[in-house]
């Protein structure tokens, strides 16, 4: 019996030290937010600027992105990535190169198209680079990245070209806030559809946002997939050490903001402008995705000891990103930890002993969550009432759920070896995409002007700043 209470007695603690680092964090992540300071927009044409949209099977969505980005920033170079798409992706860029001189599609082509997110991207940034004319100012010119899903705020470029923006030369990257607003109309959504598309919305426009806000003030701001926008001086200097700017893990936008730290340069985060895109209504969904997420911090652990190494990286700044990667471990660990505190309570409970969580352990672990459906009414939603405020809030307790379910299998197929890239599934939008101003529509001619043909090298050598063309890149004929 000794030995038993011992056991439970470190149980205890343990369950008790989830709960307590819980609520610190909570609160570590709300006050900078509930503090930061509004950015300082600046006039956007002292860049120029390329948005990169990864297209993989995006019929649904692609042809209104494309227009919209057209119609909302003219002085931009739009470049559609076509990963090797089966479905009327490469008909509907071919279109709409013939149409906007703006718009540039880079294909892919397969068996080394569809290896993720990260080598598409490179294959955009070559592109990039190869179009550009000899001497052009590389720290002037910024590449954003777009899902294919995804709608810019109209004033984005004007916003991020300020500061705490690209108008800091030290800033090599500025991450900006994402909404999650599902515009299609889709009848698989019932009540728990609309409520798992708002939590994800509260997640990334309160709980994410909070924690980049931390990030900021200790100089470790991470870069996102949707939204993100970086000097192409600072992708040349990472592909100068690494080959290329994006890396191959399933969290190809951390890694990229990692290795933006260690070439020297800093990252922003902007939550003044947005980028919208697509949530997931269905918890089968949710928790591929989330997975996907949870395995590429657990492939990342590998930059722990050279960001902890790096007198780049501020000491608290390393120790948040430490704990960043930790967390699909922790949860792994933590889950095994509440289930055998349940499990002891229920016994306890049957032979009338003293319950072993506690009420008081539970109101600590719920009551912080109250914050983000507080804080979610006060910045996002101000016509919501109080009461479905702390509803929402109270919701993130079983939405919680969710990424423990994901750490898990996260870390089953880590085991198993699997790590192959999932894509999220798109819903076809609402209604038509904006026309573009004085571009009638016309079919595509062959071999449009504005496709690129990657064959299969896919993987230059390290390039210095300022590459020239790749020799495997060409124009159809």
């Amino acid at each position: 019996m000794g030995s038993a209470g011992g056991w439970i007695a470190v149980l205890d603690a343990a369950v008790l030290l989830l709960v307590v680092t819980h609520v610190l964090c909570v609160a570590l992540f709300v006050v900078p937010f509930v503090r930061r300071r509004p950015s300082v927009a600046a006039d956007s044409a002292s860049f120029a600027w390329h948005v990169v949209v990864p297209c993989l099977n995006e019929e649904a969505v692609i042809e209104a992105t494309v227009r919209r980005l057209l119609a909302q920033f003219p002085s931009a170079r739009v470049w559609c990535i076509d990963d090797a798409s089966t479905d009327a992706t490469p008909g509907i860029l071919a279109r709409l190169a013939a149409e906007a001189p703006a718009v540039r599609v880079v294909t892919r082509r397969l068996p080394h198209a569809q290896r993720g997110k990260g080598p598409a991207l490179n294959a955009g940034w070559r592109a990039i680079a190869a179009s550009l004319p000899a001497g052009a100012d590389r720290a002037r010119v910024i590449v954003g990245v777009v899902d294919a899903d995804g709608r810019l705020d109209p004033g984005c470029l004007r916003t991020i070209a300020g500061r705490p923006g690209f108008g800091d030369p030290d800033v090599g990257g500025v991450q900006i806030k994402v909404r999650v607003v599902n515009r299609a109309p889709d009848a698989r959504r019932r009540r728990l559809g609309d409520l798992l598309v708002r939590l994800q919305d509260a997640e990334f426009t309160c709980v994410i946002a909070a924690q980049q806000s931390l990030r900021r003030r200790l100089g470790t701001a991470g870069l996102g997939g949707n939204g993100q926008f970086t000097r192409l001086s600072a992708l040349d200097d990472i592909a100068a050490a690494h080959g290329a700017p994006w890396g191959r893990s399933l969290i190809e936008d951390f890694e990229l903001g990692v290795h933006v730290l260690l070439a020297g340069h800093r990252v922003e985060y902007c939550h003044d402008t947005w980028v919208e895109q697509e949530g997931l209504p269905g918890l089968r969904a949710l928790i591929r995705q989330r997975s996907r997420w949870g395995q590429g911090n657990m492939q990342c652990v590998r930059y722990l000891v050279p960001v902890l190494r790096s007198s780049r990286v501020p000491t608290p700044g390393a120790v948040e990103i430490a704990y960043f990667l930790s967390l699909p471990w922790v949860l792994v660990g933590g889950s095994v930890v509440f289930a055998l505190g349940i499990g002891v309570t229920a016994v306890q409970a049957l032979g009338g002993d003293r319950p072993f969580v506690t009420p008081l352990f539970l109101l600590l672990a719920v009551l912080p969550l109250l914050a983000w459906g507080l804080l979610y009414r006060a910045t996002v939603a101000p016509g919501m009432s109080r009461t479905r405020a702390v509803a929402l809030g109270l919701a993130h307790a079983p939405y919680a759920l969710v990424a423990y379910a994901a750490a898990w299998r996260a870390f089953l197929r880590i085991v198993a070896g699997r790590d192959e890239w999932a894509k999220t599934e798109r819903l076809a939008e609402a209604g038509p995409g904006e026309a573009i101003p004085g571009m009638p529509g016309i079919p595509a001619p062959a071999g449009a002007g504005g496709t690129w043909i990657l064959p299969p090298r896919d993987a230059p050598a390290a390039m210095p700043a300022g590459p020239p063309a790749p020799a495997d890149v060409r124009a159809p004929a």
